[in-house]
C-alpha cells in the first residue's frame, strides 16, 4: 500500500514540477509542497521524528535541482510537518492570498508602480536641486506636483517655469513620460528589448493596461507603440523648436522648450514652462496645430495606432491588406464627431466672449484648440475666466469623457460613452442586444461600461463633496462652481483650472491628489484594487423581477 501511495505521490510531484517550470511561481510549489512532500505512516503511535519521508530530491537531475533552488522557497529535505499543523494551514492561506492578489490582480502592480513613482518624484522635487531658489520645497507641494505629472494631469500649485530649476523640470518631464506611456509598459518593453520572455504576470498587467483580450502580438504592440511615441514626440519637438526660434529664442532654449511641450502634449499632461500656458502663441496656427495633433494622436491609444499602422491601405485584396477593427473605427469616428461638435459649440457660445477681439482665423483656431485640449491635455490659449458660463459648462463633459482606452488621456473613455448611448438606444427600441456596425457588443463589455460610468459619477460627486466640506469658508460666491470644475479636471486628468487649485487648503490639495490618482488608474481599476474578487464556486440562483421604474 505504501508503494502505491508513493507512486501516486510521485505522479503528483511530476505534475507539480511541470507547473513550477512553466510558471515559476506559487502554483507549482503549492501542488508539490502541500501534497507531495511527506509520506505519512499509517502507524498513528509514531512520533513526528519517525514519520516516513519520501526524498524527492533523489529523483531530480542537476538542472531541475538548480532551477528549484532558485524558486521562491527552499526544498525541505528532512523536516516533516503534519497536515493538520496550524503553521502549515496558515502558510497555505498566505500563499493562496498572495497568488490571488499578485498573479490574478494586476491592478495591484499598476497602482503600486504609480504610487512608487510618485513617491520617488516627490523626494526628488523636494530637494534644493529641484528648486530655482536652491531651497527645499515643502512636501505637499512636491507631492502635488509629482502626482499631477505622473498622472499626466497638469494642475499645479506653483509655476513650473519659475519655481523649479532645470533639474526639477527634467524630473517633471520624466514623470510625464513615464506616467503617459505607462510604468508597466516601459518596464516590460525593456524586458522585450533585451530578449526576455514575458511572464504570465506581466502579460496580465499589460492586458489590463492596454485593455486587450489576448496576448498574441503583445511584444510587437509594445515595440511599435514606443516607436511611434518617439516619432511623434521627436517630430513635434522639431516643429515646436523651429517656432520658438522664430519667436526669438536661442537654439538650445528652443530645443528644450520644444521637447518639453511636445512630450507634455503627446502625453496629454498640460504642463507648460510658460506662466500663461500657451496664450502667447494664440496667433501661431502652426504651433497650435502641432500641439493639437500631438494631443489627438496621444489620445487615440496605442491599439488604434498599432491597428492603423498594420493596415496596408495600398493593397486591393482584403485578405492581405488587413482589417480595421471595430474598436479603431469607433474611436476615430467618435473623436472626429466630438471635435466637430465641440468646435461649433465653442464658436457659438464664446464668439463675443472668450474669442472677442480676435480675427476670424484666430477665433477658429482658438475654438478648435479649445475643443481639443479638454480631452485631456489641459493647455489653454485664452484665459479660462474669460469663457462664458456656457463655455465653462461645455468644458465639463469633455473633461469627463476623455480619450480612448489604452491612451495617455483620462476620463471615462469615449468607447464607454458610445456603448452606453447604444445600450440606451437599444433599450428604447425594445432590443435585448447592443449592436454596432453589424456586430453585437458582449454583455460583459456593456456591464463594464455601465460600471465605469457609475463609479466615475460617484467619484466626482464624492470628491466634490469633500472639497465643499473643506473649502466652503474661502470659496466665495461662485466657489462651488469652481470647485466642481477643479474636481472634474483632476478626475479626468485634464489640468484646466480656474485658478482655484493654488488657493486650496492642505486638505483640499490632498483630496485633489487622491482624485488625480484614482482618475489616472481608472475608477474600475481603483475599485478592483480596494475590493476583493470572488474566485470561488459560482452559484446561479432563480430569477425574480424587481420594479425599477
Amino acid at each position: 500500500m505504501e508503494a502505491r501511495h508513493a507512486s501516486r505521490v510521485w505522479a503528483e510531484f511530476k505534475v507539480g514540477m511541470t507547473k513550477l517550470m512553466l510558471t515559476g511561481g506559487i502554483s507549482g510549489f503549492h501542488t508539490i509542497a502541500w501534497h507531495n512532500i511527506p509520506l505519512w505512516s499509517e502507524n498513528k503511535g509514531k512520533s513526528r521524528d519517525n514519520v516516513e519521508y519520501l526524498d524527492f530530491s533523489a529523483h531530480l537531475n542537476h538542472t531541475s535541482r538548480h532551477a528549484f533552488r532558485r524558486s521562491w522557497f527552499t526544498w525541505p529535505r528532512r523536516r516533516v510537518v503534519s497536515p493538520r499543523d496550524p503553521r502549515l494551514q496558515s502558510m497555505k492561506d498566505i500563499l493562496k492570498k498572495a497568488r490571488k492578489r499578485v498573479i490574478l490582480k494586476p491592478q495591484w502592480l499598476i497602482a503600486g508602480a504609480f504610487a512608487g513613482t510618485i513617491l520617488l518624484g516627490t523626494l526628488l522635487l523636494a530637494t534644493p536641486w529641484a528648486s530655482a531658489a536652491g531651497q527645499w520645497t515643502d512636501a505637499l507641494t512636491a507631492l502635488f506636483t509629482a502626482t499631477s505629472a505622473c498622472c499626466v494631469t497638469g494642475l499645479t500649485v506653483v509655476d513650473t517655469g519659475t519655481h523649479f530649476s532645470f533639474f526639477g523640470q527634467i524630473v517633471i518631464l520624466a514623470l510625464i513620460q513615464i506616467g503617459g506611456i505607462g510604468i508597466m509598459t516601459l518596464g516590460t518593453f525593456l524586458l522585450v528589448l533585451v530578449g526576455r520572455r514575458l511572464s504570465v504576470q506581466n502579460e496580465f498587467v499589460l492586458i489590463n493596461s492596454f485593455g486587450i483580450e489576448e496576448v498574441r502580438g503583445l511584444p510587437s504592440l509594445l515595440r511599435r507603440s514606443l516607436l511611434f511615441t518617439l516619432l511623434f514626440e521627436g517630430a513635434g519637438a522639431a516643429i515646436l523648436a523651429w517656432r520658438y526660434i522664430g519667436a526669438g529664442h536661442d537654439s538650445e532654449q528652443a530645443a528644450y522648450y520644444g521637447i518639453f511641450h511636445a512630450v507634455s502634449a503627446y502625453c496629454n499632461a498640460g504642463f507648460s514652462l510658460h506662466s500663461d500656458s500657451l496664450i502667447s502663441f494664440q496667433g501661431d496656427p502652426v504651433y497650435l496645430g502641432t500641439i493639437c495633433t500631438l494631443i489627438v494622436f496621444g489620445g487615440l491609444g496605442f491599439l488604434v495606432i498599432y491597428n492603423l499602422s498594420s493596415f496596408k491601405f495600398w493593397r486591393r485584396n482584403r485578405k492581405t491588406r488587413g482589417r480595421v477593427s471595430l474598436h479603431t473605427r469607433l474611436v476615430l469616428a467618435t473623436t472626429v464627431l466630438l471635435l466637430l461638435v465641440s468646435t461649433l459649440l465653442f464658436l457659438a457660445t464664446d464668439w463675443n466672449a472668450a474669442f472677442a477681439g480676435m480675427s476670424p482665423e484666430t477665433r477658429l483656431t482658438s475654438a478648435i484648440f479649445s475643443a481639443v485640449t479638454p480631452r485631456t491635455a489641459g493647455f489653454n490659449v485664452v484665459p479660462m475666466e474669460s469663457f462664458s458660463v456656457a463655455g465653462r459648462f461645455l468644458h465639463i463633459p469633455l473633461m469627463f469623457i476623455g480619450g480612448a482606452p489604452g491612451s495617455t488621456a483620462g476620463g471615462i473613455k469615449i468607447t464607454a460613452l458610445v456603448i452606453l448611448i447604444l445600450t440606451i438606444a437599444a433599450m428604447l427600441r425594445g432590443r435585448r442586444e447592443t449592436q454596432l456596425n453589424d456586430r453585437t457588443i458582449p454583455v460583459a463589455v456593456v456591464r463594464e461600461a455601465t460600471v465605469i460610468f457609475a463609479l466615475s459619477i460617484f467619484a466626482v460627486l464624492f470628491f466634490f463633496g469633500l472639497l465643499l466640506f473643506t473649502e466652503t469658508p474661502a470659496a466665495g460666491t461662485d466657489g462651488s462652481d469652481r470647485l466642481f470644475f477643479e474636481t472634474v479636471s483632476a478626475f479626468g486628468t485634464v489640468g484646466l483650472s480656474l485658478d482655484t487649485t493654488p488657493t486650496l487648503s492642505s486638505a483640499g490639495r490632498l483630496i485633489l491628489i487622491l482624485c488625480m490618482f484614482i482618475g489616472r488608474l481608472g475608477p474600475l481599476t481603483a475599485a478592483l484594487v480596494i475590493g476583493t474578487q470572488d474566485v470561488g464556486q459560482r452559484i446561479s440562483y432563480p430569477e425574480e423581477e424587481v420594479v425599477v421604474g
